[in-house]
């Protein structure tokens, strides 16, 4: 009996033509086509609504910080203690620039609510400029409002350009281990010269004016150099001196070591006339002012603005650092 396969499995088992094979690739293909645009097409959606709930969110934070809802800003018709914070570093492109600070001490003087400002300061100094801005504006406002007394509170710390802005205030509280003082000027930098002579390295540096190349940290330091260096911040506290004894007056001690650029606890500063008393904010609300109900006048950078400030900060500080790295002048 000899086998035999049915004719529909032997229909199977048949190889299929190269026709068939052309058309079943053919279809495949443009399968795999339709199915990739179909994707695209997904994904090119999908991107579009995120970005038009980017761009949403982005929209009510630009919104959002256009207005201020904080409470304070509300209770500004009441009597009160004004509030503006001077914390960290002074230089122009931080919080504790002169253009915030000035503003929002602006802003608290021209208030008919305000019975007295408060300056809390916890900086370590900074920029002389930024802090000799603060001191004429704080100078300003009291002669411009004589009944509205402005009183520094120290934090941690006042010192150096903190201390050039402080000193144009009514008075001076500090707590007993403060530190304060630091009336000087430093100007900071390094050299390689030796460091490049051992490596074998040629600094070629070429310049239009024969000081142009002063103080590149890669050249050799000359006696002009130093004198001139010398000479400007002497120039620098020379000015830092007249602004604290214009604003102290007679309550500062003349002793030797005041404006050699030592620094002291709050306790001794009150002896040395630096300060006047020992208290927080609250106490100076409270006790000194007698409105102890406290705002808070400081500008507040919105999400928005604080991008920016980043962004801007990094391109320039990186450009100013390559112009200045051989000397950088600040009240330290």
């Amino acid at each position: 009996m000899s086998d035999q396969i049915p004719t529909d499995s032997a229909d199977k088992a048949r190889p299929k033509s190269i026709g068939d094979a052309g058309d079943n690739w053919e279809r495949a293909a443009l399968e795999r086509i339709a199915l990739a645009a179909i994707n695209e097409q997904r994904a090119a959606r999908r991107w579009r609504i995120f970005f038009r709930f980017v761009f949403l969110a982005i929209l009510a934070i630009a919104v959002w910080s256009a207005f201020d809802f904080t409470s304070d800003k509300v209770a500004k018709t009441a009597r009160h203690t004004a509030l503006v914070e001077l914390e960290g570093e002074i230089s122009s492109n931080g919080d504790a620039s002169a253009d915030n600070v000035n503003t929002a001490l602006d802003s608290a003087f021209e208030d008919d609510g305000t019975a007295a400002v408060i300056l809390r300061c916890n900086s370590p100094g900074g920029s002389p400029v930024q802090a000799g801005i603060i001191n004429r504006e704080i100078t300003r406002l009291r002669a411009k409002y004589p009944s509205k007394p402005l009183y520094v509170v120290v934090g941690d710390m006042c010192a150096s350009g903190g201390y050039y802005a402080a000193a144009a205030a009514d008075k001076i509280y500090v707590d007993k281990a403060s530190i304060v003082g630091s009336i000087g000027v430093l100007m900071d930098g390094f050299g390689f010269t030796g460091l490049m002579d051992k490596l074998g390295v040629q600094r070629r540096l070429h310049t239009s004016g024969a000081n142009k190349g002063a103080f590149d940290p890669f050249s050799p330091e000359t006696p002009a150099m130093d004198a001139h260096a010398q000479e400007m911040l002497d120039q620098i506290h020379q000015q830092f001196i007249d602004a604290v004894k214009q604003g102290r007056g007679n309550r500062l001690k003349d002793t030797p070591d005041v404006f050699s650029g030592m620094f002291w606890t709050g306790q001794k500063s009150v002896e040395l006339g630096l300060a006047d008393g020992f208290g927080d904010a609250d106490y100076v609300a409270r006790e000194i002012v007698k409105q102890p109900d406290i705002v808070d006048y400081t500008q507040k950078e919105s999400i928005g603005e604080r991008v920016a400030r980043k962004f801007g900060a990094a391109v320039g500080n990186a450009s100013m650092h390559a112009l200045m790295m051989g000397g950088k002048m600040q009240l330290k």
